[in-house]
Order: structure tokens, then C-alpha cells, then sequence
């Protein structure tokens, strides 16, 4: 095993082992948005034709919990490993920035396609889930998770303490994924808030990975996953030069 398997390894044992917090948690919660507001606006809200707001919700919520999930994981370990003290002896390995990154941003993305499966999975028993075309929903899961593991990187070198990630998370992550479109169709909004929206990344992969379950958007999905593409490319880059110069890391 190599110095990076191992790394990946020991975040991917990190997180399973308290499967319950990590996993199984964002699965009920998601459960509980589902039935809230699917008991609330199923009869009034039909998004797509012939498509329930039900199964309008379930693929928002799924791509919502693997983002909120895949930058928790790399933040949180980071920052508890600042914090601990023990980020030492990762620095005393002959483990490049490209391994660290390659394994922190992996274990982030296997945490994220375990809490959409979960979510999928359970929310099966409730909804019937059309499948319009696999490449895109696996295209944009990855590439989303993968996109919010390495910023989960950068806010985790940045902060130095629990509230800083904790801020970080609940008035960047949280809001850019609630007003994403999980719950609803941009076309619904007023036109300024369309164009606001549009600006939200987050839309992006909502919209692209919906696409992939219904083969309808509220944009292009190949405008999505170049925007996609291009915001992981950029925040990688800036992710792995951090991680080179030992950005907080290295005294």
C-alpha cells in the first residue's frame, strides 16, 4: 500500500466509523425535508410535465446532502487534525501536496455517493425515481462531490479553530445549497432572482444532475458541467498550491 492509499484509508475509516453521525444522519434528514415539504406542496407543484414534485425533490435533496457531506468531511478532518495537534505527523511522511489532496478529496467524494446512495435507497420506498440517463447523474455526483471535498481543503487549512469552519459552513455552504433549487424551479422566481440565481454554482450541479434523472433543466446541461468542470479545475488548483506551500500548516 502507498503512502496516499494509506492516507485515504485512514479518512475513509475515519468517517465509517461513526457511520451514524456521518452517514445515516444526513440520511434521516433529508427523509424528513422529503415528507415535510413533499406532504406540504405535492398537489399544488408540478415543476417538469408529467413529473411529481416529489420526484422533482428527491434528486435536489440527494446532490444537496453529497455536497453539504463531501465538504464536511474534508474540513472537519483538517481543522480536528489543527486543532489536535496530530497534523504533525502527516508532515513527517514523504507525502507530496498531489497525495494529500488526492486523498482527502477522494474520501470526501466516497462520503458523499454513501450519503446520496442512502438517500436514494431509502427514498425509493416512497417515490418512484426515473432514470433518464445514468452518465450524467454519475458525471455530476462525482464532479460535485469532488468540487466541494477540495474546497473543504481550503476552509480547512484557513481556519485555525471550530467556529471559523462552523461560520464557514453555515453562511457560505448552507445558503448556497439552499437557494441552489433544491426545492424549486428558477422559472418560478421572479426575474431578478433568476438572474441571481444564476450566479450560484450550486445551481449548476442541481440542475445537471436532475437533468440526468428526468432529461429536463432549467439550463443546459453541458453549459452545467463545463461550469462544473471549470469551478473544480480552479478551485483544485488553488486547493493543491495551498497544500505545496503548507499554507498554515508548516510554521
Amino acid at each position: 500500500m502507498t503512502g496516499w492509499r494509506a492516507l485515504l484509508m485512514k479518512e475513509l475509516l475515519r468517517f465509517w466509523r461513526v457511520a451514524f453521525q456521518t452517514v445515516a444522519a444526513p440520511v434521516l434528514t433529508a427523509l424528513m425535508y422529503l415528507l415535510i415539504f413533499g406532504h406540504v406542496l405535492r398537489d399544488h407543484v408540478e415543476v417538469f410535465p408529467g413529473v411529481s414534485y416529489l420526484q422533482f425533490l428527491v434528486p435536489g435533496l440527494i446532490m444537496m446532502s453529497m455536497l453539504q457531506n463531501a465538504f464536511a468531511n474534508s474540513s472537519s478532518s483538517l481543522i480536528q487534525s489543527k486543532m489536535m495537534g496530530n497534523l504533525v505527523f502527516l508532515l513527517l511522511t514523504p507525502l507530496s501536496a498531489s497525495h494529500w489532496f488526492l486523498a482527502y478529496v477522494l474520501s470526501s467524494v466516497i462520503r458523499g455517493l454513501c450519503v446520496g446512495l442512502g438517500i436514494a435507497l431509502v427514498t425509493l420506498v416512497l417515490v418512484d425515481l426515473p432514470v433518464h440517463a445514468w452518465a450524467w447523474v454519475l458525471a455530476f455526483a462525482f464532479l460535485g462531490s469532488a468540487m466541494l471535498g477540495a474546497l473543504g481543503v481550503i476552509a480547512g487549512l484557513w481556519a485555525d479553530k471550530f467556529d471559523q469552519m462552523a461560520a464557514f459552513q453555515n453562511f457560505v455552504i448552507m445558503p448556497m445549497t439552499f437557494l441552489s433549487g433544491v426545492f424549486y424551479s428558477i422559472h418560478s422566481l421572479p426575474d431578478l432572482w433568476q438572474q441571481v440565481s444564476h450566479f450560484n454554482p450550486f445551481f449548476y450541479m442541481i440542475d445537471g444532475f436532475r437533468y440526468g434523472f428526468f432529461g429536463h433543466s432549467d439550463v443546459s446541461p453541458w453549459l452545467s458541467l463545463g461550469l462544473l468542470a471549470s469551478a473544480w479545475a480552479g478551485v483544485s488548483g488553488l486547493a493543491l498550491y495551498l497544500l505545496k506551500t503548507g499554507y498554515k500548516i508548516r510554521g
